[in-house]
């Protein structure tokens, strides 16, 4: 009996590696190395189609740079945003989703990359919703956030281009997502990257969810501050949260068929 070939070259996860490794220099941010069971799990395709995806991240180094250098000449040089911006381009450009809404933009790294995307796939819009902090002076102070907007600049201050499928609205989530998830038909992405409370992303949460498609990936950053509201979101849409490796990234996709609330269930975040 002929014994069964062994495959040649590398394995997937190291492919993925190699072919984020340029952009991810670019960047200057050594945690944006493409975890690619997380984005297999979030997108549902093929290993190959995510591969083949991931191939166009070598035309993005320009575009990382001039963002590395505007992070620098912010007074950011040690500045990291969300750590899986390529992730976010590749769920785009494997999903084509029509509408992605992120609450949080900061200089703009996970926007960058959600329109990079966008425009790649010549349709679909990203909505954003950031309530910003200003830094105090002109040198970032112990006690201030990392995320206040440096004197004279605005949200979204390191994107490098200009996009007409961008939707910026400045101001309070919580008066804002609303009025948003109000105005549109579907939301078929969604990042929480904003107020990182129990109580603000399970608000979150449930604003979108009468919007959400089947499939849709809702991810959450910094979950380390929000309790256990991702995964009892999770877990009562009947969904399977994954966690992008050891870190406090997650995300899971909206069902097909989510379970319906129990009459006498709160929308209160557990206490």
């Amino acid at each position: 009996m002929n014994a069964t070939p062994k495959p040649t070259g590398p394995a997937p996860a190291d492919r993925a590696h190699d072919l984020g490794l340029k952009a991810r220099r670019a960047l200057g941010d050594p945690r944006a190395a493409v975890n690619l069971r997380w984005l297999r799990t979030l997108s549902g395709a093929p290993v190959e189609r995510i591969l083949e995806v991931l191939t166009e991240l070598d035309d993005l180094v320009p575009l990382e740079q001039e963002m590395r250098r505007r992070h620098v000449a912010g007074g950011r040089p040690g500045y990291a945003q969300i750590c899986a911006p390529f992730e976010l381009y590749a769920l785009v450009r494997l999903l084509q989703p029509k509408h992605v809404v992120e609450t949080g933009v900061s200089s703009g790294v996970s926007s960058a990359h959600f329109l990079m995307a966008l425009d790649r796939n010549r349709s679909g819009t990203l909505h954003s919703i950031d309530l910003p902090t200003h830094q105090k002076g002109p040198v970032l102070q112990a006690d201030e956030s990392a995320v206040a907007l440096p004197p004279g600049l605005s949200t979204g201050w390191a994107i490098p281009f200009r996009s007409s499928r961008w939707d910026l609205r400045v101001g309070d989530s919580r008066v804002l997502l609303p009025q948003l998830i109000a105005e549109l038909p579907s939301v078929d992405l969604f990042l929480h990257d904003d107020l990182h409370t129990p109580e603000h992303l399970w608000f979150e949460f449930e604003t979108l969810r009468p919007k959400l498609t089947p499939g849709a990936p809702v991810l959450a950053d910094n979950t380390k501050w929000t309790g256990d509201s991702a995964p009892r979101f999770a877990k009562e849409v009947g969904a399977r949260l994954s966690r992008r490796g050891t870190g406090d990234l997650v995300g899971f996709r909206f069902p097909t068929r989510p379970r319906r609330k129990a009459p006498t269930e709160g929308t209160a975040p557990p206490g």
